[in-house]
C-alpha cells in the first residue's frame, strides 16, 4: 500500500502560476534529483525562516520556460541552470577584470600626461589658486565653490578670460619675449606632453596652415604620431587668392606630403571660418575612428582650436554629445601657447574622446621672434593678394630689379643680385606688412634708421631688444621654363615669394629665350632662428591653374597615394 503524502501548505498556491504541476511531485529526470525508494519524500515550501526549512529563489513568472506538466523543468534543473549562469557570469567578470588591469599597465605612459589636477577647459593648464600671474589661476573662492559642486571641468582660468577679450598674453618661454607674467612652459615640455601618442593606438588629425605650409608642417611629426594613421587637414584655404583652383592645390599638397613618407589616409582642404571641407573631415573621422581616441595635432597658431569648434558645430547637428561639448570649447587666440595641456572633449556618441593638444612651438617661425602684441600683424585676416614688383622696372632702369633690396616690414630683406630684366617677384603674406624698395648700397643704413618705425614689425616696444636680420642665405635658382614660376621662397611663419623668371605681362623676346637656363641669384635676410624654404611653386590665382601640370601616376602610386577632398 502506498503511503499518503502530507498535505502541502497553503503558501504553495501562490506559486501555482510558476509551477503548474500537481502537489504530488513527479521526477522526470532521476539523474538530477534522486529520491529514496524506501521512504517516499515530500517537499514542503514555507515562509518561515526556521533552521530546518529551506528558502528557494524562483525566477520571474514572466520568464517561465516553455512546457507544463511532465514537460516542465524540475526544480533541480532550474537550480542547476541558475548556478551555471552565475558561474558563467563570474568567469566573464574575471576575464573583464584581467583585461582592465592589462589596459591599466599599458596606459602607464598616458598617466604621465594626464594631470591629477583638473585643467582649465580653455587652455588645458592645471587649475591653481596660488600664482595670480600664471596660467590656470582661479580665485580661491570660485575654486572651492566649483569643487564642492563637482564643476571644476567648467572653470575658465584668468588668463583665458583675458585672451577671450583680445589680450595678447603668451605663456611659452622664448616666444615673443613677453615680460609680464611667468614663462609657464617650454617648447620641449610641450613636445613631451605628446610623446605618449606613439605608444598607443589613436587616430591623428594633423593640421597644416596653407599660408605657411612649409613652416607649419612639423618635420618630426613621425616622432609624435608613431605608426598611427593620419588625416591631414589643410586649414585657411579661404585665404588663398581669388580664382585659385582647389584641384590644383589638393594635388600640390599631396605631392608635397608624399615626399614626407607619412601614413596619411586622406587630405582635406578646409576653412574653419566658412566650414568648407569640415563635413568631409567629420565623415573620415567617423569612418576611421573605430573606437580610438582622436588627437588634433599641429604647430602653434595653425588653427587647431578654431578647427575643433567647427568640428563640434558640424558634429552637433546629429550628435547630442557634441552639442553639449560646444558649451565648454577651447579658447582661440593669435598667441603662441594658447593651449597648454591636452583638453579632453566628449564629442562622440559611440565612444572615444577628442583631444585638443598643445601647439608644437617651432623656433624657426616669425611668431617666435616678435613681441606678443605684434602677433596679429602676422596673421592674415582676409584673402591674400599677391603684390608683384615688375611695375618698378621702368622706374629703376632697364636692368630690372638688379641692385635693389626689398624690405618686407622689418622682418625680411631680399637683395636682388642677378635676375633677368623681366623677372617678377610676387609677395604673398599679411597685408599689414608694408613693402619698401631701396638700392642695395643704401639698405643697411635704411634699415638701421627705419626699423621699428617705417619698417614694422618689430614695433618700437621691441626695438631695444631687437637683434636684427642676422641670418643671410644666398639662393642660386636655375630656371628651365619661362611660362611658369621657377620656385617659391617661403619665409617660415610669414608667407612666400613667388619667383617668376619672366613676367607674362612683358613680351618675350629672342634675347630672353636665349637666357633660359641661366641662374637667378637672390640673398634673403631674416632674424636668426627663422628658416627659409625653397619649394616648388604653389598654383594660386587664375594663372596657377593655367601653368600647373598634373603628374602622370603609375598603378602603384594610384593605390598608395592619398586622395584629397574639399
Amino acid at each position: 500500500m502506498v503511503p499518503k503524502l502530507p498535505p502541502v501548505v497553503s503558501s504553495f498556491s501562490a506559486l501555482s502560476p510558476l509551477f503548474p504541476f500537481p502537489t504530488s511531485i513527479i521526477n522526470p529526470n532521476p539523474n538530477l534529483v534522486k529520491f529514496s525508494s524506501a521512504k517516499p519524500t515530500s517537499i514542503v515550501i514555507c515562509k518561515s525562516k526556521s533552521p530546518t526549512s529551506t528558502t528557494h529563489d524562483y525566477p520571474d513568472p514572466e520568464l517561465e520556460p516553455d512546457g507544463s506538466g511532465a514537460a516542465a523543468p524540475t526544480r533541480g534543473e532550474l537550480f542547476l541552470e541558475r548556478h551555471q549562469s552565475m558561474a558563467a557570469s563570474a568567469t566573464v567578470l574575471s576575464a573583464a577584470t584581467k583585461k582592465k588591469e592589462k589596459k591599466k599597465d599599458k596606459d602607464k605612459a598616458l598617466k604621465k600626461v594626464s594631470s591629477v589636477l583638473p585643467g582649465c577647459y580653455g587652455c588645458g593648464a592645471p587649475l591653481q589658486t596660488s600664482e595670480t600671474d600664471a596660467p590656470g589661476y582661479v580665485d580661491p573662492e570660485t575654486y572651492q565653490l566649483k569643487k564642492k559642486h563637482h564643476q571644476l571641468r567648467t572653470v575658465l582660468c584668468g588668463r583665458c578670460r583675458l585672451l577671450s577679450h583680445g589680450h595678447m598674453i603668451t605663456a611659452v618661454g622664448g616666444n615673443g619675449g613677453y615680460s609680464g607674467g611667468k614663462q609657464f612652459i617650454s617648447a620641449e615640455e610641450l613636445r613631451e606632453k605628446l610623446s605618449h601618442l606613439r605608444h598607443q593606438k589613436a587616430l591623428i588629425v594633423k593640421l597644416v596652415d596653407i599660408v605657411d605650409f612649409s613652416g607649419s608642417f612639423l618635420s618630426r611629426v613621425r616622432d609624435l604620431a608613431g605608426a598611427n594613421p593620419i588625416i591631414l587637414v589643410v586649414t585657411k584655404v579661404d585665404l588663398l587668392p581669388k580664382g585659385t583652383d582647389l584641384n590644383c592645390i589638393g594635388d600640390w599638397v599631396v605631392e608635397a606630403t608624399m615626399r614626407k613618407k607619412l601614413n596619411v589616409l586622406s587630405v582635406h582642404l578646409t576653412s574653419s571660418k566658412s566650414l568648407v571641407g569640415i563635413a568631409g573631415v567629420v565623415s573620415e573621422i567617423q569612418k576611421e575612428k573605430k573606437g580610438r581616441d582622436v588627437y588634433i595635432l599641429g604647430s602653434a597658431n595653425v588653427g587647431k582650436s578654431a578647427f575643433i569648434n567647427a568640428l563640434l558645430k558640424m558634429l552637433s547637428y546629429k550628435d547630442p554629445v557634441a552639442a553639449a561639448a560646444r558649451k565648454y570649447k577651447p579658447i582661440q587666440s593669435a598667441v603662441p601657447g594658447t593651449t597648454l595641456g591636452p583638453i579632453q572633449i566628449d564629442a562622440f556618441l559611440g565612444g572615444g574622446k577628442l583631444y585638443d593638444t598643445p601647439g608644437v612651438h617651432l623656433h624657426h617661425r616669425q611668431a617666435a621672434v616678435v613681441h606678443a602684441e605684434d602677433l596679429p600683424t602676422l596673421a592674415p585676416q582676409s584673402r591674400l593678394r599677391g603684390r608683384s614688383l615688375p611695375s618698378i622696372v621702368h622706374q629703376v632702369g632697364s636692368n630690372g630689379l638688379n641692385g635693389f633690396s626689398i624690405f618686407w616690414g622689418g622682418l625680411v630683406r631680399i637683395d636682388v643680385i642677378k635676375v633677368l630684366p623681366e623677372t617678377c617677384l610676387t609677395l604673398y603674406g599679411p597685408k599689414a606688412l608694408q613693402i619698401h624698395i631701396v638700392g642695395t648700397e643704401e639698405a643697411d643704413e635704411f634699415y638701421e634708421k627705419e626699423v621699428g618705425g617705417l619698417l614694422t614689425p618689430p614695433t618700437g616696444k621691441q626695438k631695444g631688444d631687437w637683434m636684427g636680420l642676422e641670418t643671410k642665405r644666398q639662393l642660386q635658382i636655375k630656371h628651365e621654363d619661362i611660362d611658369r614660376p621657377v620656385c617659391d621662397v617661403a619665409i617660415s611663419g610669414l608667407g612666400w615669394i613667388s619667383v617668376e623668371p619672366v613676367d607674362k605681362s612683358v613680351s618675350t623676346t629672342d634675347a630672353v629665350v636665349q637666357k633660359i637656363g641661366d641662374e637667378l641669384v637672390l640673398a634673403v635676410h631674416v632674424p636668426k632662428p627663422v628658416e627659409i624654404f625653397v619649394r616648388s611653386p604653389i598654383p594660386v590665382g587664375k594663372a596657377g591653374s593655367e601653368w600647373y601640370e598634373f603628374r602622370e601616376l603609375t598603378e602603384n602610386e594610384e593605390e598608395i597615394r592619398p586622395k584629397w577632398y574639399f
